[in-house]
């Protein structure tokens, strides 16, 4: 064979190196893709461009500040004037409650001075903020002293915190006592990063601060401990507060006087003391505080505990915390207000947001805190420390249980509540977000969200809830982006700000919640939120003197104030946010923020005794205990991922035009555009034309190439709504009593007559080995009257009749019964649970808060179809807000006369059969039924029946058998009871009593989770011959006390329960009985 010719590799390499140079050109083109897509997802030089502006707007308020403010507390930036008390109004609480006199900005400040001074990052200001940390405590020092009883303890302002100021106890404590904390864990070296010694003795002096130690500062103070024992006066100067009977602290306390103005309190003397003198009648001093402000204490107080080995103000703090969240209702969810004297809650009305926000926040950040030590705190009074005004309120109120001083109680208390807001409070009709709400019912009260409730998804982040997160925290992003701020309220329902409240004030929540999810998953896009945040504060709320809050976010009139919080929180989080590698980003330890933004840490030297402190094992989330419910979270979850060459997985969701659509971004043009809040114009025309083309597009800094390049949006989620309306036998009335009655269950119906029932379409329960869950229906409201998503509805039978209609029919209940018992001698002492208690609150005789309407998603139906009724309830809306009792009713006796009713549970499998079809028994408990009418009037009790047959006259001559459940499977006990003849004097039923206090789960039957006994196979005799004719058996609870009854009855009888079906559908709360 000829050999192939000497060109032929160069023949073949000639063919080659066109792919080889596509090949190139190809990863050439890659390349440039991903890094012109990486510079999309913000370069470095951005984020550090950022964090530099971040680090100018923080200096030019507090700069301001210490120019024309110190040493007063706050500053006026429009005038470049102070800010102060307002002495001459006592009742100016706005002010009042903050402004202690005591430099409040410079406290709120020293923290954000040490993050920026202990950044590894590069940027003008950071040794400047080291000298101004160190300047600040010397300040803070001269002004008010040392925290000692000499000479030192004098300061040219004050004795440490020895002011005639009348001052609110919860911003005291997190403003004043959490920014002095934050600042002596800086300074002593217990939070990183921050190098206060001078070049020679730097490591000396770093070792000393960890030990709590002297130290020389680089300027040449010698710090040893100022601001803990100053933390620890002003602490002690708020303790008189908790002297009351619940450990619930009063809402107000002077740092001087203490609380000579409450009238019940152990320490009143002057009830006109800090009253306005000029007013025409007096106010006696209100005793009504909030959930948050009583309950987020914990975090202070026990840091300042760990610290001085004080225990009191751990134990007051988690008193109060406790005593808060043991008044939680039925469905686990507190009210906003309530009274420290009394305990009682002033009002039913509750929500994520104002009132009630940082209870939750503290709940989980108290484990966190405190899961170093778990149940270990201080246990004495130290001798260098003052016992301060007043006694110990823990001498006089109960002590606490070791659970309450677990770290695992507050992260179970967590869990519950997040468990209890996710199912009565959210909402993911349209978007996700969350409602107002009563309560003791979950009954929607307001569709409105606050500015102050965007710290939630920040906290949901913590807790590992990250979907929840980050789809509630989009409304947010889209209402800043539209108003270039966040408004106070924002109304779900009209899509406008809420009753005129459009103020921000520099609110740092929105941010916070965007911090934590940027930490959480590196998405870029919350990078984005970041700058237009700070770009809008910058062309907003920059002045002469500082930055101004916003009294109006649509029309950018500003307000002359800088709120302390602007530079404790907002200004910080913003430079966290764009400082990847600050130490506090990469801390291995557990610390937190507190609700005013000061990062706070138990040193290992300090976190209780050591026999109290113990190894932790981490669980696997494969090995959740048995007793720990389904819903509680164990480890975090992994972040969401972006598409493939992606960058960005939350500008890819599927929901991002929901939340637009939701705020009307899509339909109003944004705030940002508006040219006289400031922009240059050359920032302004480079934003416009996008945003006037789309405003759907969010956060309004985000590149158009980090969205997907045929991105579509999900359907906008919605349930299936209708309205049942009956009619009305006298449609000219227009006045009448309303024929709604509220019970403990829910509203009970006494007529349907003119009533008009509005329905959702929900998904019930699954049907178990992952069958799909069964739509049914459930009543959102009756007339104009919101229900809770748990809240019952309940009918008598003779009521609803025999109604069979194609859109409401009356069905047997498959799945429980009612057994009425005759008894021989009287009831017994203790029944279990047998009916429906007496209605004891009237509708129309309770007052219903003036906001209360249904649920957004679920529209209430048209004016044009409302009766009288309906206007009636409307009429009723206008009465005041609903008092807290509403949800209580009397206790009812369980049984009337001889005669008792018990639930019970129908068996279910292959070997299951219905009850007799016998008539049912009348209503013991309204009539009771002559003895000839109860049909069983044999009854034989037979134990478990598992070890033996029963004989052939047993079953013949007893008409009801009685056994007890467990030892064997219920099928087996049918299998020992041998073949009978058939006869109305033979064995009708077998009952097998449980020792479970009730089997019937739901209360009233229909709908509900009953414990169902199983025949799963077909039942046999005991030979092994199918049974020609089976046996029916149910399950009632009650364990010894039914066996009784049933021991005692000489006659039973039988009533059905019935539900109600509406196009095929089981109207699911709708209870029949």
């Amino acid at each position: 064979m000829p050999s192939l010719p000497r060109a032929a590799p160069v023949y073949s390499a000639s063919w080659e190196a066109p792919a080889l140079f596509r090949s190139w050109c190809g990863l050439c083109i890659a390349i440039y893709w991903l890094c012109s897509m990486t510079a999309d997802a913000m370069t470095r030089s951005q984020i550090a461009g950022l964090r530099q502006d971040a680090v100018d707007m923080f200096y030019h308020g507090f700069d301001n500040y210490m120019t024309y403010a110190f040493p007063e507390d706050e500053l006026r930036p429009v005038s470049c004037t102070p800010l102060t008390r307002d002495p001459e109004h006592p009742e100016n609480i706005g002010l009042n409650d903050v402004l202690g006199n005591y430099s409040l900005t410079l406290i709120d400040s020293l923290s954000t001075l040490a993050i920026l001074a202990s950044s590894k990052s590069e940027f003008n200001g950071k040794a400047a903020a080291a000298e101004e940390f160190q300047e600040g405590v010397q300040l803070l020092v001269e002004y008010y002293g040392d925290g000692t009883a000499g000479s030192g303890g004098r300061g040219q302002r004050a004795t440490g915190f020895d002011l005639d100021s009348k001052v609110q106890v919860f911003e005291t404590v997190i403003r004043g006592v959490g920014g002095l904390l934050s600042a002596h864990l800086y300074a002593v070296g217990a939070l990183p990063g921050l190098d206060l010694g001078s070049d020679s003795d730097r490591k000396t002096n770093n070792r000393q601060s960890r030990s709590g130690s002297k130290s020389v500062w680089r300027n040449g103070f010698l710090y040893d401990g100022q601001l803990l024992r100053l933390a620890h006066d002003l602490a002690s100067r708020v303790l008189p507060a908790f002297h009351t009977v619940t450990g619930i602290p009063y809402p107000r306390v002077n740092l001087r006087h203490g609380i000579p103005f409450y009238l019940n309190s152990p320490l009143f003397h002057n009830a006109e003391y800090g009253v306005c003198k000029n007013a025409p009648h007096p106010a006696v001093e209100i005793t009504e505080t909030c959930s948050a402000g009583a309950g987020s204490l914990v975090l202070e107080f026990a840091t300042l505990s760990r610290l001085t080995g004080d225990a009191r103000f751990e134990s007051v703090a988690k008193r109060a915390f406790w005593e808060v969240w043991k008044r939680r209702s039925s469905i686990g969810l507190i009210a906003a207000g309530l009274d420290a004297e009394s305990g009682l809650w002033t009002g039913a009305t509750t929500g994520i947001g104002a009132g009630v926000d940082s209870f939750f926040e503290y709940a989980l950040k108290s484990h966190i805190l405190l899961s170093r030590s778990d149940a270990g705190q201080a246990s004495q009074q130290p001798a260098n420390y003052s016992i301060g005004l007043g006694t110990d309120p823990n001498q006089t109120l109960r002590s606490l249980t070791a659970e309450e001083r677990s770290s695992e109680a507050f992260l179970s208390t967590w869990h519950d509540a997040h468990h209890s807001i996710k199912r009565h409070l959210y909402r993911d009709t349209h978007h996700p977000h969350y409602v107002n709400a009563h309560f003791m019912t979950g009954a929607p009260h307001a569709l409105w969200v606050d500015s102050l409730g965007a710290y939630y998804p920040g906290l949901l982040t913590l807790g590992g809830e990250l979907e929840e997160a980050i789809e509630t925290n989009l409304l947010y992003t889209a209402l800043w982006t539209r108003y270039a701020a966040l408004p106070e309220r924002w109304s779900t329902k009209y899509g406008d700000v809420e009753g005129g409240l459009g103020w921000w004030p520099g609110r740092p929540e929105f941010i916070e919640s965007n911090y934590h999810l940027y930490r959480a998953t590196k998405d870029p896009w919350y990078l984005y939120v970041g700058e237009m945040v700070l770009r809008d504060i910058q062309k907003r709320c920059w002045v002469k003197c500082g930055l101004a809050g916003i009294q109006d976010v649509r029309s950018g009139e500003l307000t002359d104030r800088m709120e302390s919080f602007f530079l404790g929180e907002t200004a910080k989080y913003l430079f966290l946010l764009f400082d990847d590698s600050h130490p506090l980003n990469t801390l291995d330890a557990p610390f937190v923020f507190t609700t005013e933004g000061h990062p706070l840490l138990l040193p290992a030297t300090h976190t209780g005794p050591a026999g109290n402190r113990r190894r932790r094992r981490t669980r696997r989330p494969s090995q959740r205990p048995a007793d720990v419910p389904s819903f509680r979270r164990d480890f975090c979850p992994k972040p969401p991922t972006s598409a493939p060459f992606s960058m960005s997985a939350t500008a890819e969701r599927g929901d991002l035009f929901h939340a637009a659509s939701l705020s009307k971004l899509h339909v109003a043009e944004s705030f940002t555009l508006n040219p006289a809040a400031g922009w240059p114009q050359h920032d302004l025309q480079q934003h416009k034309s996008r945003l006037q083309m789309n405003h759907s597009l969010y956060p309004w800094t985000l590149p158009e190439s980090l969205l997907p390049l045929h991105g579509i949006s999900s359907g906008l989620p919605g349930k299936h709504t209708f309205d049942i309306q009956f009619p009305s036998s006298a449609p000219n009335l227009m006045i009448g009593q309303q024929s709604l009655t509220r019970i403990s269950e829910g509203l009970l119906v006494g007529s349907l007559d003119g009533m008009r029932l509005s329905l959702v379409v929900d998904e019930g329960a699954g049907g178990g080995d992952g069958a799909k869950a069964q739509r049914v229906l459930r009543i959102h409201a009756i007339g104009s009257i919101a229900l809770g998503r748990d809240e019952k509805v309940l009918i008598k039978r003779d009521t609803l009749g025999h109604m069979v209609d194609p859109i409401f029919t009356r069905i047997r209940d498959p799945a429980a019964i009612d057994l009425v018992l005759e008894l021989k001698g009287g009831a017994p002492d203790e029944q279990p649970e047998t009916r429906m208690p007496k209605p004891t609150t009237s509708i129309t005789n309770a007052t219903v808060p003036s906001d209360i309407l249904t649920d957004q998603d679920l529209p209430l139906p048209s004016a044009s179809v409302m009766d009288v009724h309906a206007l009636i309830g409307v009429l009723l809306q206008q009465l005041p807000e609903a008092v807290q009792n509403l949800g209580k009713v009397q206790t009812v006796p369980d049984y009337k006369g001889r005669y008792i009713r018990l639930s019970a549970s129908t068996a279910t499998g292959i070997g299951a059969v219905p009850p007799p079809d016998v008539d049912e028994v009348p209503d013991p408990d309204e009539a009771g039924p002559a003895p000839d009418r109860l049909p069983w009037r044999t009854i034989f009790l037979g134990d478990g029946n598992c070890d033996k047959r029963l004989s052939v006259q047993t079953a013949a001559e007893h008409t009801i058998i009685v056994l007890r459940r467990g030892r064997c499977s219920f099928s087996q006990k049918l299998a020992n009871i041998p073949s009978y003849p058939p006869d109305r004097k033979a064995l009708q039923m077998v009952v097998v009593v449980s020792d479970d206090v009730d089997v019937d789960d739901d209360g009233g039957g229909g709908g509900g989770a009953n414990i169902r006994p199983l025949l799963d196979r077909e039942q046999r005799t005991p030979s092994g011959l199918p049974r020609h004719h089976p046996i029916p058996l149910v399950l009632v609870g009650g364990g010894e006390q039914t066996w009784q009854s049933l021991k005692d009855a000489q006659g039973i009888g039988l009533r059905r329960r019935y539900q109600v079906q509406s196009q095929g559908m089981l109207i699911a709360n709708l209870i029949v009985f």
